[in-house]
């Protein structure tokens, strides 16, 4: 229970914490109190904590925030669980809506922007030095918030890219009874692989209770695809030269990736119930060290599934990453799109300005540094070489953590990688800068669509990812032919209109690359 808790814990500051990027050489570039208006008040529609048993109508964190800019916050704060559904009716109305609203999704139809209900901030830019500067440091961000009109309308909420991302992972000990180092190739691993299935890798006189490879169904893409130079886990990619290409449309290199995994399933090698593997079975093989290799978020790797293991103690790995697997192609893993949220602003409200200057102080390294770590002596201290650490008190009470507003999600928070790397063990934080940050490629980005594309996309893209999901299992376990019925597979995406879908992926990804 225990690692369990730990593990949620991590989840939660990787998937709400902020901080790490630099946004100013300053720690804010506005000017404070933002107004002297006596009981000036910005109204905010956003989500409350993920637990269920705490407010952060009163955190006082996010208190302090507003006492730094001289404002109270009125909040409109809704159960995150339910937050789509609650907020989606409140802004079709459009009536009574609070200064800045967080969204229930990021609008990549422009449903919303196209509404009129949003006002373009760019034209507020000169209150805006603190996000001027972000974006100035983001230009990829810039270009998939820039809406087809030019304007931008959303400040981000954004997480971790580069580190602590879906990885391989080997068990190390077995890596060191075999006499060899992390495989590198396909080659290399399918011969790891044999090696587990004809060893009794785990001693205790059993050698088929030995389990290769674990690894969730939704994890092969990662895993496998960028060795064929393949981006399965975004779908849609652009190569060098800007052209838009659908992975699985690829004709050659598709096949080739699914007919290595037919191999691999022929063999035992990837088990008959890969389909259903789930990750609490993933950590009861560790626990009894049935288990060589699984592909997982970084995270689990130390507060999950080494954690399993009687002889962890903390200083080394022992499921452990390494680098990506290559093919004919060099292997990358696929890192995660920065976009998690958007808040804007009312363009009915009748305190833009008051709004504009709040949200760009929301975004201020004063703020961020705020979400993220709280006040020095409450939620952290600093040791004699100037690091900062969490007290012990914020991760051993998540409650009362969470309730001072820490990692809120109902700010523009900035995923922060320094204040994941003090709640990991050194070993894991080397491992990530060594294993994963110079492998990591970037996923095609968040583009927004035009009505026309939003339509083409609404009614082919679904159909097209479940056929290619269905036929992906048939091909890997047999139950379809890859050399006999391929050619019919790419033969029927084509007349699902992959074509016109590419179409406008390629129309998209011209507007974001003109917005760098």
């Amino acid at each position: 229970m225990k690692n369990r808790i730990l593990s949620l814990v991590l989840a939660v500051v990787m998937l709400m914490s902020v901080g790490s990027i630099a946004l100013a050489d300053e720690l804010n570039l506005a000017q404070l109190p933002l107004t002297t208006e006596e009981g000036a008040t910005v109204s905010i529609l956003g989500m409350n904590s993920w637990y269920s048993t705490v407010d952060l109508t009163d955190a006082p964190l996010l208190k302090e925030l507003a006492d730094r800019a001289g404002v109270t916050i009125d909040w409109t704060l809704i159960d995150p669980t339910v937050y789509s559904d609650s907020v989606s009716p409140m802004l079709a109305s459009g009536k009574d809506l609070p200064d800045i609203l967080e969204m229930p999704d990021l609008d990549l139809n422009m449903d919303y922007i196209k509404s009129g209900m949003l006002e373009p901030l760019d034209t507020h830019f000169d209150l805006m030095p603190n996000y001027v500067a972000f974006l100035e440091k983001n230009p990829s961000i810039k270009g998939s918030l820039t809406a087809d009109d030019g304007h931008i309308y959303y400040v981000p909420q954004t997480v971790v890219t580069h580190s602590y991302q879906p990885v391989m992972m080997y068990n190390m000990p077995w890596l060191e009874k075999l006499g060899i180092e992390a495989p590198t190739t396909l080659d290399a691993f399918v011969e790891y692989l044999r090696a587990i299935k004809a060893n009794d890798m785990n001693g205790n006189g059993d050698p088929d209770d030995e389990i290769p490879m674990s690894i969730q169904s939704a994890f092969l893409p990662y895993m496998f695809g960028p060795a064929f130079g393949l981006d399965l886990v975004s779908g849609f990619y652009a190569d060098d030269e800007g052209v838009v290409h659908y992975a699985a449309y690829e004709k050659e290199a598709y096949k080739a990736y699914l007919t290595f995994l037919h191999g691999l399933y022929e063999e035992g090698l990837l088990e008959t119930e890969f389909t259903s593997l789930n990750r609490d079975q993933i950590t009861s093989r560790c626990a009894n060290d049935l288990t060589g290799v699984t592909f997982d978020f970084s995270w689990q790797m130390s507060n999950l599934y080494s954690a399993q293991y009687p002889n962890y103690d903390g200083t080394v790995g022992i499921i452990a990453g390494a680098a990506p697997l290559s093919g004919e192609h060099e292997g990358f893993y696929v890192a995660r799109n920065p976009i998690s949220g958007v808040f804007g602003i009312n363009a009915k409200s009748t305190n833009i300005e008051l709004a504009v200057k709040f949200l760009d102080y929301a975004m201020s390294e004063e703020a961020q540094d705020l979400y993220v770590w709280g006040l020095e002596g409450l939620t952290y201290e600093v040791d004699d070489t100037g690091a900062r650490h969490y007290l012990p008190r914020c991760t051993e009470d998540t409650i009362w953590y969470q309730g001072l507003g820490i990692n809120a999600p109902n700010m523009p928070s900035q995923q922060s990688t320094p204040a994941t790397d003090v709640l990991l063990p050194e070993w894991h934080v080397k491992n990530d800068r060594e294993f994963e940050v110079p492998f990591m490629r970037d996923p095609y980005p968040t583009v927004y669509s035009t009505p026309d594309e939003a339509a083409i996309t609404s009614m082919y893209l679904v159909d097209i990812q479940t056929y290619v999901d269905e036929r992906a299992v048939a091909f890997i376990c047999g139950y379809a032919d890859i050399e006999t019925e391929f050619d019919g597979y790419i033969a029927t995406l084509e007349a699902m209109q992959i074509e016109e879908l590419l179409k406008v992926r390629q129309a998209q990804y011209d507007r974001f690359a003109a917005a760098l």
